[in-house]
Formats: structure tokens, sequence, C-alpha cells
């Protein structure tokens, strides 16, 4: 194969990976300020978990929670191609853009809304007072401590992430894609689901250590399950990618990718 074409094949790909990294971060970001219950959109009973100290949990988790396992994915795709350079690349510019979208959301509400605009949906579908500018600022400004522990927590679990995986590969080889893949996603998100609980609620918030650790161990089940559950995504996504760049390419850049073995 030419090594204009083999060459533009490897742009394309990390473009498409890098987009879909991107737009779903970004959008999980966004819409994880709504809580949604799992076991009413499912049609069971709340959980009620009795956790430490008799704290009762059910499984009400953020919205964001539903398409970020395909930030997971996307991640280690990109880990097992373009390695730790690529993840890192992919990763500073996604937490630039979703600081730079807070700010701009932040700015948005702060602007004086329109008197027709506020006439026009000041009631909703059942007549009742509505307040829409309220509405636009509660549902798209978060709290500055959200904002830092999200962030903070999605760089270190994906530096982690890449770390783990890579040394994963290094004892594992070409094989067991599955071990490094869901090892690393799983040890990465247990950081996670801590770190960003931690600063943004117990740090910036009032939640004591006991809403911390069984919040995080609720979040934390989510996303072990479905890591497992879409560990299988894994090896489609190898298969399609292997048959667009041809086996031997995808084979060399696998091998070059783990080949640093460097720290974070």
């Amino acid at each position: 194969m030419d090594n204009d074409i083999i060459k533009r094949k490897k742009t394309n790909l990390f473009i498409i990976l890098s987009a879909i990294f991107l737009t779903n971060a970004i959008i999980a970001e966004i819409i994880g300020v709504k809580i949604f219950s799992m076991e009413s959109t499912m049609g069971f009973k709340p959980a009620q978990l009795k956790l430490f100290g008799g704290f009762v949990l059910d499984f009400d988790l953020t919205a964001g929670v539903v398409i970020w396992p395909i930030v997971f994915i996307t991640t280690d795709v990109i880990n097992e191609y373009f390695g730790k350079k690529g993840v890192r690349k992919i990763s500073f510019l996604t937490a630039f853009l979703i600081a730079y979208i807070f700010i701009i959301i932040y700015s948005v509400t702060k602007l004086v809304p329109a008197s027709f605009w506020l006439e026009l949906n000041n009631t909703d579908q059942d007549g009742n007072p509505f307040n829409i500018n309220y509405a636009f600022k509660t549902i798209f400004r978060q709290g500055l401590g959200i904002i830092i522990g999200s962030l903070t927590a999605f760089l270190i679990a994906q530096l982690l992430d890449v770390f783990i995986f890579q040394r994963l590969r290094h004892l594992t080889g070409k094989k067991m894609i599955w071990l490094r893949a869901t090892g690393s996603t799983l040890v990465s998100q247990l950081i996670d689901s801590f770190v960003v609980l931690g600063i943004a609620f117990y740090i910036f918030g009032n939640w004591s250590l006991v809403q911390i650790i069984s919040v995080g161990i609720i979040n934390y089940i989510y996303k072990f399950v479905i890591a497992i559950i879409l560990t299988p995504l894994l090896y489609v996504a190898h298969y399609f990618i292997d048959g667009y760049l041809g086996h031997e390419v995808a084979d060399q850049m696998a091998e070059k990718a783990g080949e640093d073995m460097s720290t974070f």
C-alpha cells in the first residue's frame, strides 16, 4: 500500500476516533446536570440499599453515564493504535474544550433575556407560570465544585487508564484485548468515581464521607457492569479498523503504540 494512502488512513482514523471521543465526553458533561432513577426507568422499584451507617441509596445516576461508556471504548481503541501520546493529546484537548464550554455557558446565562422571549415562554404545557430564563440557567449552569471535580477526575482517570492499559499490553502482547481494555477501565473509573464526588461535594460541598463513599460505590457498580457488557464492542471496533487499515499496518501501529513504557 502506498505510504501516502497509509498516512492518510491513519490520520482519518485518529480524526474519527477523536471526534467520537470529544463529542461524547462534552455531551456527557453538559447533560450530567440531570439525575435519573435507573430503577424507575427500567420499571423496577427503588433498590433502597442500606450502606454505611444505615445510609439508604438507590441507583440514581447522572445522565452523563448513559453515553460515558462510549468514551471508555474510544479511549481503549485510541490507546491500542496510537498509544499514550494519542490518548494524552485528545484528553488534554477535551479537558480544555470542556472548560471553554463551561465558561461560554456561564457567560451566556449572564445575558439579559429579551422581554418577548420571556413572554412567549412564561407558562408550561399545563398553563402554570414558568420562568424560562431561570430554567435555562438551572439546566446549563453547573457549580464551580462540580466543574473542577469533573475535569480533575477526567484527566486523572484518562492518564491512569492509558498507563494501566500499556502495562497490561506489555504483559499480554497482542492477545487478551479484553483484559487490558476492561482492566484499565475498571481501575481508572474506580478512581474517577470517588475523585469527582470528593472534590465536588466534599471539598466544595457539604456531603459527609459516608455519602461520598456510598454514592461512589453505586456509580462504580454501574460503570463496572457496563464496562464488562460492552467489552465485545472492542473486538467489533478492532475488526473494522483492521479491515480499514489492513492487518499488517494495524499490527505495526499497535506494536509501535505499545513500545512507550514510560510513566505518565
